[in-house]
């Protein structure tokens, strides 16, 4: 397994691990009648764009570089 196809499950994983730690907080914060920890950029969307690049990037090295994998 190439390192793209091998990082593609692990960042997904990291990814939701994230975006479930913000929900938690968030939802700590409202129940303790605080405002929600500022989030200046939302933890699944850079998991989406980093999963995104890795797709992009594991489809541009089995084409142009086609091996036994």
């Amino acid at each position: 397994m190439c390192i793209f196809c091998a990082a593609i499950p692990i960042s997904m994983t990291l990814g939701i691990k994230a975006v479930s730690k913000q929900r938690k907080e968030a939802r700590l914060a409202e129940s303790e009648g605080k405002e929600s920890p500022h989030k200046v950029i939302d933890a699944g969307t850079v998991s989406a764009v980093v999963v995104g690049g890795l797709v992009v990037a594991s489809v541009i090295y089995h084409t142009k570089f086609a091996g036994p994998f």
